[in-house]
């Protein structure tokens, strides 16, 4: 059977997942679109909007929008799975037993696991039992989904071990709107993706405390040495940090109030509690728990000092102006100390 006419389902009715349903039926894709809500699915299916998370986008007749998991993955060549970090183990262990072997995965959550500090491809691998990560893929990139919702160009990079499962989504994915290139570091795609997040709510702290573009340009450039050393930890590539799924998002959340990291952060920096920031915010700031889970993982091994900052002010309820003391009376060093673990050797 033709690419073009095989089932597609999109686990997920958030701003993001009804997003990615909305572009995938616009390429004739055969599109099934799963809400966790059973009222939420009614709704959508008779009245073709998201009111709640995308209001602006009319789904084509053509998608169809079930509560129902078997009828949603069942049959389904492709899924992508857009749903927060946290419940991308529960929702894949909903959909295990309906979902064929087969089936190729596009995760498209941005985070990692808190407690296990596991990727989500990799929390796909151990729900699925897809041990080599046979038939898995990650989406990231700079993609504020508002944005794509009123047709504006972007960009995105698809992660994969498995070059034609990657090359595969970049062609259903593609269109003259949205340009996809191919990544097989999906391990410096996913840290790189998830990381940013943790950067933006550090800009937005920054932002929100009243400081200016120094600052922030200090934050951005010396976050995206944590991102490096986070990525080579992992086992990734410190050069995927200067594509889309690294600078290229991280520019885009760090300066977009569209971001919810960044809104969140800068509440925080205005004085809210966490608490209070997120639930100010419509939709889930996936850099709060991840920033949880990176510091856990990372048990001081990889120096994080933003990260260890952000942590402090969410997890410790260390004042916001934390995040400037830490940072600004760190002991004194040489720029390009740490360059040589990514690779690069500074002339002397």
């Amino acid at each position: 059977m033709a690419a073009e006419n095989r089932k597609i389902t999109v686990l997920g009715a958030g701003a993001w997942g009804t997003t990615l349903a909305w572009m995938l039926a616009k390429t004739k894709q055969s599109v099934t679109l799963w809400a966790r809500r059973t009222e939420l699915a009614d709704e959508i299916q008779r009245t073709r909007r998201n009111e709640a998370y995308r209001p602006e986008v009319r789904l084509p007749d053509s998608v169809v929008v079930t509560a129902d998991m078997t009828e949603a993955v069942g049959g389904a060549a492709r899924v992508v799975v857009a749903v927060p970090s946290r419940a991308v183990r529960e929702i894949l262990s909903r959909a295990a037993p309906s979902l064929n072997p087969q089936t190729l995965l596009l995760l498209a959550a941005k985070g990692l696991e808190r407690g296990s500090g596991l990727r989500m491809s990799q929390v796909a691998a151990e729900v699925l039992g897809r041990a080599g990560g046979e038939g898995l893929a990650v989406l990231s990139g700079p993609n504020l989904s508002e944005e794509i919702a009123r047709g504006l160009p972007a960009a995105a990079v698809v992660g994969g071990v498995d070059a034609s499962g990657a090359q595969e989504w970049q062609e259903i994915l593609a269109s003259s709107l949205f340009r996809v290139y191919t990544n097989c570091d999906i391990i410096g795609v996913e840290l790189c993706g998830a990381f940013k997040n943790v950067l933006a709510l550090a800009v937005g702290m920054s932002d929100g405390l009243g400081y200016g573009a120094n600052t922030r340009a200090a934050l951005i450039s010396r976050g995206l040495v944590e991102m490096a050393a986070l990525v080579v930890a992992g086992g990734g590539w410190a050069v995927t940090c200067w594509g889309l799924a690294g600078l290229g998002d991280l520019l885009a959340t760090c300066h977009s109030s569209l971001s919810r990291n960044w809104s969140v952060g800068n509440l925080v920096g205005k004085g809210l509690s966490p608490e209070e920031a997120q639930r100010s915010v419509r939709g889930i700031a996936e850099g709060v728990q991840t920033v949880a889970a990176v510091v856990e993982a990372a048990g001081g091994l990889v120096e994080l000092p933003i990260a260890q900052a952000v942590y402090a002010v969410l997890h410790e309820k260390a004042a916001p102006v934390a995040l400037t003391e830490r940072l600004m009376t760190r002991r004194w060093r040489d720029e390009t100390e740490a360059w040589s673990d990514f690779g690069v050797k500074p002339s002397q």
